[in-house]
C-alpha cells in the first residue's frame, strides 16, 4: 500500500515562495494565474498492515512528523 501526504501552508499564513512564483509566471505571460500556493508531497510505502492501520499510522506520522501544526496542515491518499 501507497500513501501520498499533501503538506501544505494554512491559508492564513502568507506564502512568500508561491507569490515569487506567481510573480514570475505572470511575467512569462500567464496573467490568469492569480495566486500560487507551494507545498511538499511525502510518498510513502506500507507492508503489512490493514488499510486502517494505515489510516492511523499516516495521520500520525503527518500530525506528528511532516507537518508544522502552527503553519501547516495536511491530506493524505491511501492507494493499494
Amino acid at each position: 500500500m501507497k500513501a501520498r501526504v499533501y503538506v501544505t501552508l494554512k491559508r492564513t499564513v502568507l506564502d512568500p515562495q508561491g507569490q515569487t512564483i506567481q510573480q514570475a509566471l505572470a511575467g512569462l505571460g500567464y496573467q490568469s494565474i492569480k495566486e500560487v500556493r507551494q507545498g511538499k508531497v511525502f510518498e510513502i510505502q506500507l507492508n503489512g498492515i490493514s488499510k486502517e492501520q494505515a489510516r492511523a499510522q499516516v495521520e500520525k506520522v503527518a500530525r506528528d512528523v511532516l507537518t508544522n501544526p502552527v503553519i501547516e496542515e495536511f491530506r493524505y491518499e491511501l492507494e493499494e
